[in-house]
């Protein structure tokens, strides 16, 4: 279903990179945005009846898992990507936990060739290592992978935990201007926890994951990229000292920037049970809940909300991690982590946080927010403006739609959002002016 002229009409836009927000009629033809204005028409054009939907440019997702090479089991980059669309992503960084690593060129070029071969439909923009098969013992050919194309660098759950390496790396990464992505933890604090240190770990009797162990991290990585002059990314923050560190960092004009993840937004650790104690019965557990970092509190959702409503959290990033079946229905304490995304993001985000946050942020923590930490907004990522790339994302605030297995573009079925009734979902998903998703044809004319 594509066409190269299309118009949509009466679409409510949100742009937040021209801080742009009301009804209009936007037209795209050749793979851009044409125009932008009222009662616009083309004979040529495929219709797409907007009235009553949001259109925003096509989220950008900073951290995800595709899982191949290596783990195709999981996911694929086809599989990812078209679960992506599905979710108004029309941009996705994946992180370099393959096997082999991506920690060459020859890796780098491998994921962007099956990308453009097999998930034409969205931007892959793959994240290199910092550390050779992110052992965290040697560092890679910075250089080398970013000639190849990646847009970061990161060891993603496997931390770097030498200062020494993690400095030397900020160092490189800042002299070919990129930034670092960083899954702050410290693993001798975090080491043999499932979940977070708090009263749900101590009723299961599981080793916890302190808040410290994310906080020390943040607070030495903090301490490198001044030195170092490095561009620092955080991701999935998750407590509310981490955010304190990040807020006070930012106040002091260092240039950093975090995301964080719907679950971390909207779940806590009480979410691990899946059933309540009942006649001495013992307290079950919810694998599809554990994910690293863990579930936090009340009071970390809280504080996480209002770094976004401040901005001292600039995106929203899914941390998609899609896993087969046998990885989550086994023992807590030998699940893997990890939460599938893509599908249920925008639905999980307008249901749990309506009134909580305004639409208009969370537009800009999935679009110009992102664009910004990757330094790719003036290629057109993240913004409506004429002639920029036609990746545009139509939204239906009031469909109501449950959380289905069965429905799941992406192989990972792993969500703790099974069965959950969401409110809002995406109609449509464009990318460089291709009709890529299509949630309600009835509204596109033939």
């Amino acid at each position: 279903m594509s066409a190269s002229v299309i118009l949509i009409k009466n679409v409510h836009l949100i742009d937040p990179s021209q801080s742009f927000s009301k009804a209009i009629d936007v037209l795209i033809s050749g793979g851009i945005i044409k125009k932008i204005g009222k009662d616009l028409s083309d004979a040529s054009a495929r219709i797409i009846d907007a009235d009553g939907l949001i259109g925003c440019p096509g989220f950008i997702d900073l951290h995800c898992h595709l899982r191949q090479p290596g783990f195709e089991h999981k996911e694929t980059i086809a599989s990812g990507s078209a679960a992506a669309c599905r979710g108004g992503f029309t941009t996705i960084c994946c992180m370099p936990n393959t096997n082999p690593a991506l920690d060459n060129a020859g890796a780098i070029d491998y994921v962007m060739k099956t990308a453009a071969s097999e998930a034409p439909q969205v931007n892959v923009l793959p994240v290199g290592c910092i550390t050779k098969a992110r052992a965290g013992k040697e560092i890679v050919e910075m250089s080398e992978l970013a000639g190849a194309g990646c847009v970061a660098f990161s060891d993603d759950g496997s931390p770097v935990s030498s200062s020494r390496l993690m400095s030397l790396a900020m160092e490189n990464a800042a002299g070919l201007g990129l930034p670092i992505i960083d899954h702050c933890e410290d693993l001798d604090l975090s080491e043999g926890g499932q979940l977070h240190d708090g009263w749900v770990a101590a009723r299961l009797g599981m080793k916890g994951i302190p808040s410290a162990a994310e906080e020390s991290a943040v607070a030495r990585d903090i301490a490198l990229a001044e030195l170092t002059g490095a561009r620092l990314h955080i991701t999935h923050v998750s407590t509310r000292g981490a955010v304190e560190l990040i807020r006070n960092a930012r106040l002091k004009g260092l240039p950093l920037t975090a995301d964080v993840t719907p679950h971390h937004l909207t779940l806590t650790e009480e979410r691990v049970i899946s059933r309540p104690d009942h006649a001495g019965a013992p307290l079950a557990y919810d694998t599809n809940a554990k994910v690293n970092p863990p579930l936090r509190t009340a009071s970390d959702i809280e504080a996480l909300i209002l770094g976004l409503n401040d901005g001292t959290i600039d995106a929203i990033a899914t941390d998609h991690a899609p896993h087969a079946d046998e990885d989550k229905l086994c023992e807590f304490e030998i699940a893997a982590s990890g939460i599938s995304g893509f599908d249920t993001a925008l639905g999980v985000l307008l249901t749990f946080l309506d009134g909580k946050i305004a639409l208009d942020t969370l537009v800009a923590c999935l679009t110009s927010g992102p664009a910004r930490v990757l330094g790719i907004g003036a290629s057109g990522a993240g913004t409506l403006k004429t002639s920029s790339p036609a990746d545009m994302v139509l939204i239906d605030t009031k469909k109501v739609w449950m959380v289905e297995a069965d429905a799941m573009l992406s192989k990972g079925k792993n969500t703790p959002y099974l069965g959950q009734q969401l409110k809002g979902m995406v109609a449509a998903t464009l990318h460089r002016g291709e009709l890529v998703y299509a949630g309600v044809p009835e509204r596109i004319s033939r």
